[in-house]
């Protein structure tokens, strides 16, 4: 005969498995809430911080990274939480993804430091595009600067691609932040000559260039004595954009006034070495 006591053991499996069931259906349910709402509040979080870091007129490329960066680590925590909801336990999960990212960290020591120094670079801005700067041993126009490397324009049109690392590792010479700069110019002339007459020539040269500043005001001193001249040196600041042209115009000036005043440059010592041999059959 059948036995009855075998319908309520499998009315109660079937219970029990429904129950599991829809208990899972309801974990299901609220991890796919979780992701939907947490990634549109991601969004929207990201955004807004990219609108704040625009109304700080931060640079688009440092906003840009650092709002996809708000997003990413948005995105981990949303998964997390969702795998939480489902019952999967979050503490291994957290570990696993510590100890992948110290493993990503190190494999990308390099990149990361140069992104790091870019972050940097781009927050404090010392220099910016346009400027001719002395970096990571390089002198150069910059050209852009990115979150991995920067870009300089070299005097004879050669480019250069710097890793951050390296600049930010090096000293930089900004040379035009200032808006002003100095030249510095050095002249040899005899002893014969009147040497206050030069100087006075050369700071009417100086005065006459509206390219060269009354304020800090140029001058002309004698640096020192040497052997066959008497050694001056001119000095002058100029706007960054008129500093070249300022100085090559001016030695032209000094040049074309010296050759009017008659007024000695003395060359260097020379030194003749006479070799004694037999003479060749044409007599040399």
């Amino acid at each position: 005969m059948f036995d009855v006591s075998v319908v309520p053991a499998a009315a109660r499996a079937v219970s029990t498995y429904s129950d599991q069931a829809v208990q899972l259906g309801l974990r299901l349910l609220g991890a796919l809430l979780v992701l939907l709402l947490g990634m549109w509040v991601a969004r929207r979080l990201a955004g807004f911080a990219q609108a704040a870091l625009g109304r700080a007129n931060l640079d688009s490329t440092l906003s840009g990274f650092l709002r996809n960066l708000i997003y990413g680590v948005l995105v981990v925590l949303l998964v997390v939480t969702a795998l939480g909801v489902l019952g999967v336990p979050s503490a291994p999960l957290v570990a696993a993804l510590g100890t992948a990212g110290l493993a990503i960290g190190l494999a990308l020591q390099g990149s990361l430091s140069n992104l790091a120094w870019g972050v940097l670079l781009v927050l404090f801005r010392p220099f910016r595009v346009g400027d001719y700067v002395s970096a990571g041993g390089t002198e150069g126009t910059v050209q852009s600067i990115n979150l991995m490397h920067t870009q300089l324009i070299l005097p004879d049109n050669r480019e250069a691609i710097l890793p951050n690392a390296k600049i930010g590792g090096d000293a930089i010479v900004n040379f035009n932040r200032r808006g002003t700069r100095r030249f510095e110019l050095k002249l040899g002339i005899a002893y014969r000559d009147d040497a206050e007459r030069v100087m006075a020539t050369i700071m009417q040269l100086m005065a006459a260039d509206p390219r060269i500043l009354k304020d800090p005001a140029p001058g002309v001193w004698i640096e020192g004595l040497s052997v066959q001249t008497v050694n001056l040196v001119l000095r002058g600041w100029t706007l960054v954009s008129d500093g070249w042209d300022a100085q090559t115009d001016l030695l032209h000036a000094i040049k074309r006034r010296i050759d009017a005043q008659q007024i000695s440059v003395p060359a260097g010592p020379q030194q003749v070495t006479l070799v004694r041999g037999t003479p060749g059959p044409d007599g040399v």
